[in-house]
């Protein structure tokens, strides 16, 4: 049985990672991510993004980190970010964009910011609450099939949708993330899943990943202390090698890490590193 039918939530492996020791690799599990994989959300960093944006970006990638998601901008055009994610070495590789403004006349100025940054997605990072339904969703679905049209045509990648823990719901008998899988269109849509959230909705990030092939280019990477709250990638309860093993399948490009409320971003940014770049699956 493949390692990824193990259960979701486990005992993490991450302690010995965090503090710096490599994860011992086991029969089988040789794969590891790719450095070029392994990145940083900024809504991560937002408090000292907005103090010093070119420090933390600088600092980041000191750490080792290849690529960011871009999640608000401090002030700043996408033309300054480019030039100090470029300064340091970093590539942006998509921008969270409200779905409001991508619904709406901010959808072409959007789409030639993220040329600008020289990301390859659009992500919607949630849906308005008025939408929570599965007609709600299903109009979404439309709505993305526009958007990812767009995206596609001014040459960039499928508009991505990121999830939160209520997106799993199942209300009149329907699951409302199934919803957006099934009627959108793969070469025009594809997903963000985070997988906190995923697992605090009751989802199987590895059973998408299986189900859905190659519909899941980026993840958020976020694990999950034993209190349900959020910590730092390893250190929690996510089993993130079981979870890792149809990645591949799932079309997983990217590997972003995120922490909604961390106590030192900086302290977060290296723990969360030094495991993802440990670890063998």
């Amino acid at each position: 049985m493949k390692s990824s039918r193990r259960a979701f939530l486990g005992t993490s492996l991450g302690l010995a990672a965090a503090v710096g020791t490599a994860l011992p690799a086991s029969a089988g599990q040789r794969r590891r991510i790719p450095r070029g994989g392994i990145g940083m959300h900024l809504y991560t960093m937002r408090d000292v993004l907005a103090k010093d944006f070119a420090g933390t970006v600088e600092q980041l990638a000191e750490i080792g980190y290849a690529t960011v998601g871009v999640s608000g901008r401090h002030g700043y055009g996408a033309a300054d970010i480019r030039r100090m994610l470029d300064t340091v070495g970093l590539r942006a590789v998509l921008e969270h964009v409200a779905y409001t403004t991508l619904t709406g006349s901010g959808l072409p100025q959007a789409l030639e910011d993220l040329h600008t940054l020289g990301a390859r997605w659009p992500v919607v990072p949630s849906l308005p609450g008025s939408m929570h339904s599965p007609a709600g969703y299903r109009e979404a679905a439309r709505e993305f099939n526009r958007i990812g049209a767009a995206s596609r045509e001014a040459g960039l990648g499928p508009v991505l949708f990121h999830n939160h823990d209520g997106d799993h719901d199942v209300l009149d008998g329907e699951n409302l993330y199934d919803i957006l899988v099934r009627e959108t269109d793969p070469h025009l849509v594809a997903f963000e899943l985070d997988v906190y959230w995923a697992s605090k909705g009751g989802a199987d990030p590895a059973a998408y990943f299986v189900r859905h092939r190659r519909r899941f280019p980026a993840l958020h990477v976020k694990d999950m202390a034993p209190d349900g709250g959020f910590a730092d990638v390893g250190s929690g309860t996510l089993d993130f090698a079981a979870m890792f093993d149809d990645a591949q399948a799932g079309g997983v490009r990217q590997w972003l890490v995120e922490h909604d409320t961390p106590k030192d971003p900086f302290a977060t940014a290296r723990n969360s590193y030094a495991y993802l770049a440990a670890l063998r699956y």
